[in-house]
């Protein structure tokens, strides 16, 4: 094996030894102690609120058929991204080997800001393409892969090597981070497999590399305040399942792991619009307490501190292990530990301490918001529309005082679990303006888009550009039609003219990836 395979073996055992924990809780007490102190003293405000953007998508090779005859392995199939690909700044490694993540630098919220994001997410997408394509690949923007390799899916997920006792999966990117996190879900478990329990498939993996059938989008927003960020992160609890509901796009597995389906139909009415959920659940809740769920409210800033210093720890590392103890003084290298661990707090929402510089006034010390759960979109449009949405309801609610937070947390959470299974047809709720309890979707609706309008238009965006970045999620509400409810339709309707489950969920996603390249947004397709 590689030199930078024998690092990645040393630093995952080093790991996983029970000594490494001692030091790494007394360092991770020290800085949760000090990031108190300095949210409490105002040293983590900033002027404005920003966004920022991650977005990870997939990568398909076109195989031919070269006999002539029908051949179900033709046509775009899963691949892995040859290293070249990385060497142009838009694209960056990600936890599998067909996995690509395009990030934007934040920006403020202000008139210019938003454009600057959308041009910036259209940008970094077309160029990470065109490295791909002049690499014979193409990168795809959905949430979840269903045309394996021409290997398979199962065999693809579960290669593996072993390695002075560390299961290496052959398809996971053999960052020391990743495969610790991998062994470490294995040893806290029967340390042979992980399980996964979807509607019509039992299956066991032995890695945690079946996460990487799931790709999703994480728009982010920077709140000034840290006396108003618990109101804003409340709020945005509130906000998942109308979110989740409007963005869903993932409710099929590759065919192949699916067992003996005897009615196909039944499985699309069963399966969840978002699978997504339940598989990043499943492959990583392997702790006493659930580390993907949604999180609870909190009463002060100071809380997200705690709620990372509480949370089950997973695959601890030390700074000195990475960059030898350099001494720096930014602040990542003064809170290295806790951001550690803070990227193991795998909730649907969390708090992120810090980051990327924005401006000459907004710098690294700052209070983030990171929304987790919206799965990736089919084009750049409506990633652009997702991330205006989210920002600008956030911004909306808390500007006009909203009542959003009484709703219970309890409903919050069931509204979310609710949108997973259902989509647009769920049970969402909400409190209205007026502090009316409400599960009437139309009014959550219009009241979701109607606080997104405001927000956005508070922070300086022009009412026309405003109409441009919520119209394509707009759109799906009127249609009653997300990308899950029209892949579902795609299924159903191939189901219906005679094909199997293998073709039908090909024949749609062909037609999803075709589609994908060709129009502005979604609600074009329709």
């Amino acid at each position: 094996m590689s030199d930078d395979t024998d690092r990645t073996v040393e630093l995952v055992r080093r790991s996983l030894d029970p000594a490494t924990a001692g030091p790494f809780e007394e360092r991770l007490t020290e800085q949760a102690e000090w990031l108190r102190a300095a949210i409490e003293g105002g040293e983590m405000n900033s002027p404005d609120f920003a966004v920022g953007l991650e977005m990870e998508v997939y990568a398909v090779a076109e195989v031919s058929d070269d006999s002539g005859d029908p051949d179900d392995d033709a046509g775009p199939r899963l691949t892995r991204l040859p290293e070249e690909v990385f060497e142009s700044a838009a694209a960056n490694k990600e936890l599998g080997l067909h996995n690509v993540e395009i990030n934007t630098d934040p920006s403020v919220l202000s008139e210019t800001g938003l454009d600057t994001q959308a041009e910036a997410i259209r940008e970094r997408t077309r160029s990470a393409r065109e490295a791909a394509r002049d690499r014979g690949c193409e990168l795809v923007l959905d949430a979840m892969w269903t045309l394996p390799p021409t290997d398979g899916a199962m065999p693809y997920l579960a290669a593996t090597a072993e390695r002075d006792g560390v299961v290496l999966a052959e398809n996971m990117r053999q960052d020391p981070r990743y495969v610790a996190i991998d062994n470490h879900a294995l040893r806290r478990g029967d340390g042979e497999s992980i399980p996964l329990s979807v509607p019509g498939a039992e299956l066991e993996f032995p890695t945690i590399l079946f996460e990487s059938l799931a790709t999703s989008i994480q728009p982010h927003l920077q709140i000034p305040s840290a006396a108003e960020f618990p109101a804003y992160y409340n709020a945005a609890i509130r906000t998942l399942g109308p979110v989740l509901a409007l963005s869903a796009n993932s409710p099929f597995l590759p065919a192949e792991l699916y067992g003996d389906i005897d009615d196909p139909r039944a499985l699309v009415e069963a399966t969840p619009h978002e699978l997504r959920i339940d598989i990043f659940e499943q492959s990583v809740n392997r702790t006493p307490n659930a580390k993907v769920r949604v999180p609870r409210d909190i009463g002060t800033t100071a809380a997200v501190v705690d709620r990372v210093l509480e949370d089950d720890r997973y695959a601890p590392f030390l700074r000195e292990w990475i960059d030898g103890g350099t001494e720096r003084a930014g602040l990542a290298d003064r809170i290295w530990e806790f951001d550690h661990k803070r990227g193991t707090y795998w909730r649907w929402l969390r708090c992120v301490i810090g980051g990327d510089r924005v401006d000459a006034t907004n710098d690294e010390r700052s209070l983030r918001i990171e929304y987790r759960p919206i799965p990736t979109q089919p084009t750049v449009a409506d990633v652009v529309g997702m991330q205006a949405l989210v920002a600008g309801a956030l911004r909306g609610l808390i500007e006009a005082d909203h009542p959003i937070t009484e709703l219970p947390w309890s409903a919050a959470e069931s509204s979310f679990y609710n949108a997973v299974e259902d989509g647009l047809d769920a049970e969402l709720a909400w409190v209205t303006a007026d502090g009316e309890r409400t599960d009437d979707t139309g009014i959550i609706f219009e009241e979701l888009f109607e606080h997104a309008r405001s927000g956005l238009e508070a922070a300086g965006v022009p009412p026309d550009d405003v109409d441009g970045y919520l119209s394509p999620i707009e759109g799906r509400w009127r249609e009653r039609t997300t990308p899950s409810s029209w892949k579902k339709g795609r299924v159903r309707d191939a189901l219906d003219g005679g094909a199997d489950l293998a073709g039908a969920i090909e024949a749609m996603q062909r037609e999803y990836i075709a589609r994908s390249r060709e129009a502005d947004a979604f609600v074009g397709w329709l």
